[in-house]
């Protein structure tokens, strides 16, 4: 039966496009209701192929009402989430590292994607005691340094400045510094490459303080102030450079 109604469907709609002629409508035939024979015609063809993938499906589900809904269920959801896929495409990338950042352990680096092909750009999440620590490479050697704002410069503790290459038996302290510790002196060095991910600067200055002066190495604005620039967003510090 449902056959048969899909083919009548099929022959009204041919009829109707016949009926159809580039200077308007012929044998005296405008449309029904207000609408034209084209309309006429897509409506009775999206009517037929209805009717040709549901009756199958009315077969199948026959006294099985909780499959059907259980089926429908699973294809609304497929389907909005295609849709959704689709309408936000351009702002995949974006939700992706949002994801990604929400989930990565806290202190964790993450490189984003950087809008221009010559900038590099990377994401440091906040640690649990509130501070954003940065894994660095200083001269190929691996630290970890507290981000600081209010350090004019990289500030290394002795054991870190000799784990990346520095004599510091050779080092004059003559530099005051102020610390969570009181009143030190530190010694100038250059360091020769600073790198946080893919963000990196070559010649940068430091201070190494004296033994006992400091509890964690500082990534101060002699890094940062070199860089295109840096933001503090929620648990998040984007680096760009």
């Amino acid at each position: 039966m449902a056959g048969w109604l899909a083919l009548i469907l099929l022959v009204l709609a041919g009829i109707a496009i016949v009926l159809r002629s580039d200077s308007g409508l012929i044998s005296g035939f405008s449309g029904f209701g207000g609408f034209s024979a084209a309309e006429i015609a897509a409506a009775a063809f999206a009517l037929a192929v209805v009717i040709v993938i549901t009756a199958p499906l009315l077969r199948r589900y026959q006294d099985r009402l909780g499959l059907m809904g259980r089926d429908l269920l699973v294809w609304s959801g497929v389907t909005v989430g295609v849709l959704a896929l689709y309408a936000y495409r351009a702002d995949l990338p974006q939700i992706a590292d949002l994801m990604v950042g929400t989930l990565a352990p806290k202190g964790a680096a993450l490189d984003v994607p950087a809008p221009v092909e010559t900038e590099r750009m990377v994401r440091l999440k906040r640690q649990s005691t509130g501070h954003f620590v940065a894994r660095t490479l200083i001269n190929g050697g691996a630290l970890e340094l507290v981000v600081d704002t209010g350090a004019t410069t990289i500030v290394l503790k002795p054991s870190d400045a000799e784990q990346v290459g520095i004599d510091i038996s050779k080092l004059t302290y003559s530099v005051p510094v102020e610390t969570a510790n009181g009143s030190a002196f530190a010694a100038p060095v250059r360091l020769q490459t600073v790198l946080v991910g893919p963000v990196g600067l070559a010649s940068v200055d430091a201070l190494v303080a004296m033994p006992g002066a400091l509890d964690q190495s500082l990534l101060g604005m002699s890094f940062l102030s070199r860089l295109k620039s840096y933001e503090f967003s929620g648990d998040f510090l984007t680096l760009r450079g």
